[in-house]
């Protein structure tokens, strides 16, 4: 059993991320995106906060680069959810989890121009796969119908541009913090940002601000994005990673790709194209190889250097 529990944390925490996309489209129906936003990691941060009062989680912020770590919160989530959230609102649950599935081919491509690591001829090979999947998607949304979605697709790969940065900055942090810290700076500073923006919105007016709460439609919205997708998602995640090899948790990455498909088809009844489809067959297959291809170029390197 204990062998099998890891497997299923990876395909419930992966789910979770799935199902995101569909429940941000849900409230994003009836609540601004700075306002879902402020709801979303407010719940996270007083969350997280009980969790560390209970003394659940263990969290120490002492004599650490606290400059850094502003830097990577401001990355994300600030800047990665504006232009998520407001991605998903522009296009379709389904498409917005395609295209959020590109982050392991941006990682790559940044890490070899910021930390120089030179991707593989079958990275790029791969790389270059995923890419002509979006840009296949996009070129084929050429309806006045469609008009608004390659705006909405610019800002999720400004999304998966700054979850790469994030990706980046993370690897440097994690020398100084535990996962958890990072998750805790980010959430509490989510939550002071977007609620900045949420309250100057409606002019300081907290009947206004709170509103939105006596809908069960948004409160079943944020609820399911302050608690699953930001915290238990994340130690799921965390439990997942430390039982198993990086190789078949991967897997789970694409899982919650097709989940988010699925769900925006299945459950909100979106429209799924035939070129969509072969869009995400080749965001899939590029990623995939991005990722399997760079693992066996690292192991190729350990061995090099074991060898020597």
């Amino acid at each position: 059993m204990k062998k099998i529990l890891p497997y299923i944390a990876g395909i419930i925490y992966s789910s979770i991320f799935g199902f995101s996309f569909l429940f941000t489209k849900e409230g994003l129906e009836l609540i601004q995106p700075f306002h879902l936003l402020a709801f979303r990691f407010s719940i996270a941060a007083i969350l997280l906060t009980l969790l560390l009062l209970f003394k659940i989680i263990k969290i120490d912020f002492r004599n650490k680069k606290i400059g850094l770590l502003l830097t990577l919160s401001l990355v994300q989530p600030c800047l990665y959810f504006i232009f998520e959230t407001i991605g998903i609102y522009m296009t379709t649950s389904s498409e917005a989890g395609m295209i959020i599935a590109l982050i392991p081919v941006s990682v790559t491509i940044l890490a070899s121009f910021l930390l120089k690591e030179k991707p593989g001829v079958l990275q790029v090979l791969s790389i270059l796969v995923s890419v002509s999947g979006v840009f296949f998607i996009t070129i084929m949304q050429d309806s006045v119908e469609h008009q608004g979605k390659i705006l909405g697709i610019l800002c999720l790969l400004a999304a998966v541009l700054m979850a790469s940065i994030y990706n980046i900055l993370s690897r440097k942090l994690s020398i100084w913090y535990k996962p958890v810290e990072i998750t805790y700076a980010m959430m509490w500073t989510g939550a002071i940002f977007f609620n900045a923006l949420a309250l100057l919105s409606y002019k300081g007016d907290f009947s206004f601000y709170l509103a939105p709460l006596s809908n069960t439609k948004v409160l079943i919205s944020i609820l399911y994005l302050g608690i699953l997708s930001s915290v238990s998602a994340f130690f799921l995640m965390n439990y997942t990673l430390s039982k198993i090899e990086a190789a078949p948790a991967a897997v789970f990455a694409y899982f919650s790709t097709i989940v988010s498909i699925l769900a925006g088809v299945l459950i909100r009844g979106e429209n799924f194209y035939w070129y969509q489809f072969i869009g995400a067959v080749l965001i899939i297959i590029g990623v995939w190889g991005t990722n399997f291809f760079g693992r066996k170029k690292r192991e190729k390197i350990i061995k090099k250097e074991l060898s020597l």
